[in-house]
């Protein structure tokens, strides 16, 4: 299917791993030329450079902390108006009320929840001059399956899915659609490190990571690929009539019990 991204500008925030690198790579696949934006630098480059080279784009790294909010004025200078944003830097720690303290829950909305909105507010009025874009926020489906031992980022998430369709319901009006997409539980790096330090726990053994995802839908984790083409098909043209929806990509999950957070 043609989605009609040949030649289009894509900013991809938390790109140098995981679902945020799966997401730059399945742009530049459809022919984006992709801004991948993190705070690793060395890391950021190459995998600039191995998408460059693969999909015969230009793809450019940014080393920035988008945690401070001045950077997100010198970001988009340097970058200029995108027509695609993808938020989805940031993990928020888990814990409870009582273990999560104020400074590592301010600390972690800093980059995740108020950098999302902060790179929507100066992307979003770039592009209403521009009278055209996409602002995908990739949220997490910790937002609806709540979960009081991932306080801060069932919070954080809910607050980001509401303001996604706040701002993407009046949006379009400026020919700008605002959408956010909802992983459940998806094998990054970070989920499979945390999965074989259980399996360790309570197995003993850390290579029966894979035991512990059984109880998901069809018996595992989200691959990132699966997610980000639901990013990129959200992003393009084949999409146009969607603005202020959550898209969860999860299988079902939401709908059952258990907790399983992003």
């Amino acid at each position: 299917m043609e989605l009609g991204l040949q030649g289009r500008t894509a900013l991809v925030t938390g790109a140098s791993k995981g679902i945020g690198l799966g997401v730059a790579q399945a742009l530049a696949a459809e022919g984006c030329h992709v801004h991948l934006v993190a705070r690793s630098g060395d890391v950021l480059d190459e995998a600039a450079r191995a998408i460059a080279s693969r999909h015969q784009v230009r793809a450019t790294g940014h080393a920035m902390d988008l945690s401070d909010s001045a950077n997100i004025a010198a970001l988009l200078d340097a970058v200029g108006t995108p027509d695609i944003l993808v938020n989805n830097a940031g993990a928020i720690p888990g814990g409870d009320i009582e273990t999560v303290d104020e400074a590592t829950w301010r600390t972690a909305w800093d980059l995740k929840v108020f950098g999302y909105i902060n790179m929507a507010r100066a992307c979003y009025a770039r592009m209403r001059e521009k009278g055209s874009g996409v602002i995908v926020n990739v949220t997490g489906l910790a937002a609806d399956k709540t979960d009081v031992n991932y306080i801060a980022g069932t919070t954080g998430n809910a607050g980001l899915n509401a303001f996604t369709k706040a701002l993407g319901s009046f949006s379009v009006e400026d020919g700008v659609r605002v959408l956010a997409v909802s992983p459940g539980a998806t094998e990054t790096d970070r989920m499979v490190t945390l999965m074989k330090t259980r399996a360790n726990s309570e197995f003993g053994d850390e290579s029966r990571w894979r035991e512990l995802t059984k109880g998901l839908p069809m018996g595992r984790a989200a691959s990132v690929e699966e997610v980000a083409n639901v990013v990129v098909f959200a992003a393009s043209d084949r999409a146009s009539y969607l603005s202020a929806v959550v898209i969860n990509v999860d299988a079902g999950h939401g709908q059952r019990g258990g907790s399983f957070s992003r």
